[in-house]
């Protein structure tokens, strides 16, 4: 008897980890050609939490795709979904836990009251986007008071058009604990925007011909920015009103033009800018009201003004830095300095080092008079490279009595800095 009341328990326990089980099964559902589903909406609501929907291969012509339980949304290869340049966003998700990759997505429509992006996530919480190309897009992937998502290998094209009508490439808005890697942003307003976002790391992406920034982020606390390019964009990349920021091992260059950076730092404190490549850029290196950011092994590199420092600026430390071949190395619009320089190498020093212990014998001051001049008369640049500058510059040596003498490298490197 006891053995039958065991094995009865047994069943029963079997029994229900099946029905268990058999709720919880993942169901994938396909949409397309040669289904009974050819419509991606009705896959959504149709779909149980957890399920997956599998695009054929071929072109849904749908838009405003509302994405409002957990689901997977996963496209074969050349799954295409056309929005038709209809004034709505290509996919809108308001739910956790979803997952949206390999699909193509294009023609959306162009808004002047509201935001327009090929996938939209609002108040959505651990959710992934990987292997989308957005092409002809307004916004493209936007972020809306979200944690806890990622943004990976994807490849955001717009038609470059002026900025009234343009949008965004990777958009966030109230948003924290984010991963944005490997994306390519090409032809939007802006590559990049963060506004009130903390806690997200940008790494190796590319952002390039965007009509205004590259990357632009404003009271962005505690972000990381790791190997990524920013390239030929308008203005270039703008960092505003922002504390704890790493920035490492990044590449600024061929942002040209009368208001282009590589990097325009503005209210910015508490932050670091290291092992990065600035170069060809009207200026590498803007600062405005922002103080306490160690400057370390970057490279300025033949650039119009390497760095520039306005007067509000304070305990801001360049150190191990290489100035090769910039029109002007630094420029300032104050007669004081309260930031530091040393054993930074400029390819402009004319010094010596009788001991050989690598660091020159005679401080370096990188402000220069000519680039006083330019700074208060920009049409005195037709002089530049002239015999005259060069007595200008000689006589000043001589006589110091214009240029501020407290920016100085007391420590220049006699080497290039590895």
């Amino acid at each position: 008897m006891k053995y039958f009341s065991k094995l009865f328990r047994l069943f029963l326990f079997f029994g229900f980890t099946l029905l268990i089980l058999r709720n919880v099964a993942i169901t994938a559902i396909y949409v397309g050609a040669g289904e009974s589903i050819v419509s991606i909406q009705r896959a959504v609501e149709i779909a149980k939490p957890n399920d997956t929907i599998i695009l054929r291969k071929g072109i849904f012509i749908e838009n405003n795709i509302q994405i409002f339980k957990p689901i997977t949304l996963i496209g074969e290869n050349e799954a295409v979904i056309d929005c038709n340049n209809a004034n709505a966003n290509g996919i809108l998700v308001t739910s956790n836990d979803v997952i949206i990759k390999n699909l193509i997505i294009r023609n959306i429509g162009i808004s002047y009251v509201s935001d327009n992006a090929a996938i939209k996530f609002q108040k959505s919480y651990n959710c992934k986007v990987s292997d989308i190309v957005v092409e002809n897009g307004f916004f493209g992937i936007y972020l809306a008071k979200s944690k806890n998502l990622s943004i990976t290998n994807c490849r955001l094209i717009a038609t470059r058009r002026i900025e009234s009508n343009s949008g965004n490439g990777i958009h966030l808005w109230y948003c924290s604990n984010v991963l944005i890697s490997g994306n390519q942003v090409i032809n939007h307003r802006d590559g990049i925007y963060f506004e009130f976002v903390t806690n997200a790391l940008i790494q190796k992406n590319v952002c390039k011909n965007n009509l205004r920034y590259g990357l632009h982020f404003m009271f962005s606390d505690s972000c990381s920015y790791v190997d990524n390019v920013f390239s030929m964009n308008g203005a270039g990349v703008a960092v505003m009103y922002t504390k704890y920021v790493f920035m490492h091992k990044n590449h600024f260059e061929h942002n040209w033009g009368p208001s282009s950076y590589g990097l325009l730092l503005k209210d910015i404190r508490d932050s670091y800018v290291g092992y990065n490549n600035f170069n060809r850029n009207t200026t590498g290196v803007y600062l405005e009201g922002s103080n306490r950011i160690l400057f370390e092994h970057n490279n300025f590199i033949q650039n119009g003004w390497a760095v520039r420092i306005t007067a509000n600026c304070e305990q801001n430390t360049f150190r191990k830095n290489n100035f090769i071949s910039n029109t002007f190395e630094v420029i300032t619009n104050s007669v004081q300095n309260f930031n530091y320089f040393y054993m930074n190498y400029w390819s402009g020093y004319s010094g010596y080092d009788l001991n050989k212990d690598g660091i020159g014998d005679v401080p370096h001051v990188p402000v220069t008079l000519f680039s006083i001049i330019a700074e208060s008369n920009v049409s005195s640049l037709v002089l530049l490279r002239s015999f005259f500058v060069d007595i200008l510059e000689t006589a000043e040596k001589i006589f110091p009595s214009i240029v501020p003498k407290l920016i100085v490298d007391k420590y220049p490197s006699i080497r290039i800095i590895q």
